[in-house]
């Protein structure tokens, strides 16, 4: 007992103190990551619980995908490499106009990753950032299948700071449901941020997903962002599909912390 009350306390400590620091610069809320790594020897949770939503008439079926929760993980390396890694419980529920609704839960998503900051910002040109998952789909419960394939993808995550007030992030990649069939997606986001003061900000956010010989799937979204300290984050957001074979509306809310491993410079 007395061990995870002194663990308690040192976490708690770190989130108040080291306040020479910047604040938490996190990868939500939204989809658009930021190309800023976490510091060196520090790690860092983004906690998420989120609903989405999409009916499909033609079919007669409504698809609803609870998150409960997604965490990401991270650990700084270096001044400029970071360790990753995504956990999802989740829960899908089928809703059939006739007939008894189909629910599931379970393991979701586990990826392993890392991000690479390569280019700082200078100028016109943006901080870029490489960042790279392999998604361990064996490991996945929610599904009646084994998936016997995994998946993985990539983004380039770029960001210009236009005043002390305004920023814009914005992302391209690529990802892979499974490796061997090829099935590609190409994912664009775009997203401005605002500071509001020291302790709000809010972002809107344009995002999607484009396949080889179907439709594109474009969504859009707001949210805000509450500091408590320089390294405890809350937040909130919510959108919709702006076309069709987008999610009708989903929306999350969020908490993001971060502390350092040990007090060495």
């Amino acid at each position: 007992m007395k061990k995870y009350t002194l663990i308690s306390c040192l976490i708690f400590v770190s989130l108040v103190t080291f306040a020479q620091t910047e604040k938490v610069i996190t990868d939500r809320p939204g989809k658009t990551l930021s190309p800023i790594t976490v510091p060196k020897k520090w790690i860092q949770f983004e906690s998420e619980l989120s609903k989405q939503k999409d009916k499909l008439k033609e079919i007669g079926i409504t698809d609803i995908y609870f998150r409960h929760p997604s965490l990401l993980t991270k650990f700084g390396l270096g001044k400029r490499l970071e360790l990753r890694l995504i956990t999802e419980l989740a829960t899908l529920k089928v809703k059939y106009t006739f007939d008894p609704p189909y629910i599931r839960t379970g393991i979701k998503t586990v990826q392993l990753g890392g991000k690479l900051n390569f280019l700082k910002e200078k100028g016109i040109r943006p901080e870029v950032s490489l960042i790279a998952h392999y998604d361990f789909h064996r490991l996945r419960t929610i599904y009646a299948g084994k998936d016997t394939l995994d998946g993985g993808n990539f983004r380039l995550a770029m960001q210009h700071t236009l005043s002390e007030k305004v920023e814009v992030g914005y992302n391209i990649g690529m990802e892979w449901e499974y490796f061997r069939y090829f099935k590609t997606a190409y994912t664009y986001t775009l997203s401005p941020k605002f500071t509001i003061n020291e302790k709000w900000l809010a972002y809107i956010e344009l995002f999607g997903y484009i396949w080889k010989k179907e439709k594109p799937e474009n969504s859009i979204d707001a949210g805000f962002a509450y500091f408590i300290n320089d390294n405890f984050k809350l937040d909130a957001s919510a959108g919709f599909g702006i076309n069709k074979k987008a999610p009708d509306n989903f929306f999350s809310i969020g908490a993001s912390f971060r502390f350092k491993t040990n007090r060495s410079n």
